[in-house]
């Protein structure tokens, strides 16, 4: 008999996909399914970016590249941060990613070990703890509470911090939530992690470009204190609607660049090259394509929020950023995954339960506005329907 090491068994995953292959699986026989639940843009890819993949393959960039991405595209990334945020950023500090969860994977293995607590958002992508708890190390879940916009608390944060703490994972503009942490409470966060050199900190900025109502995304990187020890994630999936195409990058503090390298090396070689040539393209040709759609996403969130505080005991804080809404169901007398589950399969709706994304998620529900009106509208009378009609299982 076969026998795996005992990590395997404590290793999660993203319910996200599994309910998006329900959801294809119900639309295969027939079904008319609005899928709400999956975490991507529903816009094509800009056709030009499109087009700087094929002329790379034309031009026979088919081969291998650095294990850190082409230095084109590393200057273009350092370009961008500097012009977005006013901060130098070294192209020898940044690494293209084949997207956003092999940061995750390399720096929660660098930290986590049996023994060690890393510190993670609660309600929260899933792949933090997952990963977590796969290394042996204690997740130590941080509350992202709907009572504080699902911002997180710095002073909740700081308490957390024991000497046995290594890491930090930090989310904002958040997903599942659409929480934005104001400037003031990370400036908190920053005043008190001086107190902590021994911690720490990735900052996931997957959706940067996404933040609404007047706000302004707070980079990490702008803070010096803590440059020494930040892993900045982020990439094109989001901003450019490039999910498939897997591009991501990091920014890495210079004692763990190389460890970072020697994992690229190890794991994935390189990501591939046209997709590198495409990336380049997205920073540096027009941004007209991604500002219709974030544009776009702004007006579905007030569909979505308005549309959702109007169901038999729902409601649903105005997200900030993303393109996600967190609704409130408790008063509906459902559980979450319950109410999710029977959504898709009566009502043909696909959203996520909020377990899902950690235990302070029970009570809620995700839904993606990465759909079109029309759609979300149909949705949102669908989800009515069933609520007036069914009671709690």
């Amino acid at each position: 008999m076969l026998k795996t090491v005992a990590a395997f068994d404590r290793i999660g995953e993203e319910n996200a996909f599994a309910v998006l292959a329900r959801a294809m699986q119900l639309a295969a026989q027939g079904r008319d399914i609005i899928n709400l639940g999956i975490g991507q843009p529903d816009f094509r890819t800009p056709d030009f970016i499109v087009e700087a993949a094929v002329k790379a393959l034309r031009d026979g960039h088919h081969g291998y590249t650095p294990a850190v991405g082409i230095m084109p595209l590393r200057e273009a990334v350092a370009a961008d941060l500097h012009k977005r945020f006013n901060v130098s950023v070294s192209p020898d500090e940044i690494m293209i990613m084949p997207g956003g969860k092999p940061t995750m994977f390399m720096t929660i293995l660098m930290f986590g070990e049996s023994g060690a607590d890393i510190l993670y958002p609660d309600p929260g992508f899933p792949i933090y703890r997952s990963m977590i708890e796969y290394t042996g190390a204690r997740p130590v879940p941080v509350p992202i509470r709907e009572e504080n916009n699902f911002a997180f608390s710095a002073e909740e944060t700081l308490k957390l911090i024991t000497p046995q703490t290594r890491l930090l994972i930090l989310n904002s503009p958040a997903n599942p939530t659409g929480g934005v942490t104001p400037k003031a409470e990370v400036d908190k966060l920053v005043v008190g992690l001086e107190r902590f050199p021994h911690v720490a900190i990735m900052s996931d900025e997957i959706y940067d470009h996404m933040v609404y109502d007047g706000e302004t995304h707070v980079c990490l990187l702008s803070y010096p204190s803590i440059r020494d020890r930040l892993i900045l994630l982020n990439g094109w999936s989001k901003t450019y609607a490039m999910t498939g195409w897997r591009l991501g990058y990091a920014v890495w503090p210079g004692k763990l660049y190389d460890y970072a390298r020697k994992l690229a090396v190890n794991l994935h070689s390189c990501v591939n090259a046209s997709a590198q040539y495409a990336g380049l393209a997205a920073l540096t040709g027009p941004q007209d394509e991604t500002a219709k759609m974030i544009a776009e996403f702004d007006k579905r969130r007030k569909i979505v929020v308005a549309g959702l505080n109007k169901l038999p005991g729902t409601s649903c804080a105005t997200p900030k950023g993303a393109f996600y809404a967190f609704p409130n169901i408790k008063r509906t007398g459902w559980k979450a995954k319950a109410l999710a589950a029977a959504l898709l399969e009566e009502a043909g709706v696909a959203l996520i339960g909020g377990p899902d994304f950690g235990v302070l998620g029970e009570g809620y529900v995700r839904v993606s506005y990465a759909n079109s009106a029309e759609n979300i509208l149909q949705a949102l009378e669908r989800i009515g329907e069933f609520l007036t009609s069914r009671k709690a299982a």
